[in-house]
């Protein structure tokens, strides 16, 4: 019996921002793989990192954004992929980053937009990534999230 491979080497950073009237989400449109695709922060971790370093290593690079707060999103993006006939999982992380924070993209991306969840919703390709979007709307914006959630080593 074959067995399909499961991989865990990314991880996947929404970064949420509070203005005035809402919170909203960071997309940022690909360069690179999924080209024109709308996404969150997303890539794989190095050698000697945690998930969540290379989550907080990623945010930072791909935008320039250093978060006040970073959590655990407690859910996993999971998907499969035909060219490695592998199903991949990623664990999910939150980072709140000030209003006022700008974002400074590298070659990774040639366009963001903050934007409601609603809209992200709209913009992003995948279902895995509209269900991540209303788990983290619930958990963490509906509710205050659980303190147990936050990464202390930031």
């Amino acid at each position: 019996m074959a067995e399909i491979p499961i991989r865990a080497f990314i991880v996947s950073l929404v970064a949420l921002r509070k203005t005035e009237t809402r919170h909203e989400v960071l997309l940022l449109k690909r360069t690179q793989t999924l080209v024109g695709e709308w996404c969150q922060v997303a890539g794989k971790v190095e050698e000697g990192e945690t998930a969540w370093q290379a989550a907080l290593r990623e945010l930072q690079e791909e935008t320039g954004l250093m978060p006040e707060a970073l959590y655990s999103a407690d859910i996993c993006e999971q998907f499969y992929e035909e060219d490695r006939d592998a199903i991949t999982i990623a664990p999910v992380f939150v980072a709140f980053v000030k209003a006022t924070a700008e974002v400074s993209l590298n070659h990774e991306h040639s366009d963001y937009h903050w934007v409601s969840f609603d809209k992200a919703a709209e913009m992003v390709a995948f279902g895995g990534q509209r269900r991540v979007l209303s788990w983290i709307e619930d958990e963490f914006i509906e509710r205050s999230p659980s303190k147990h959630l936050r990464i202390k080593g930031l």
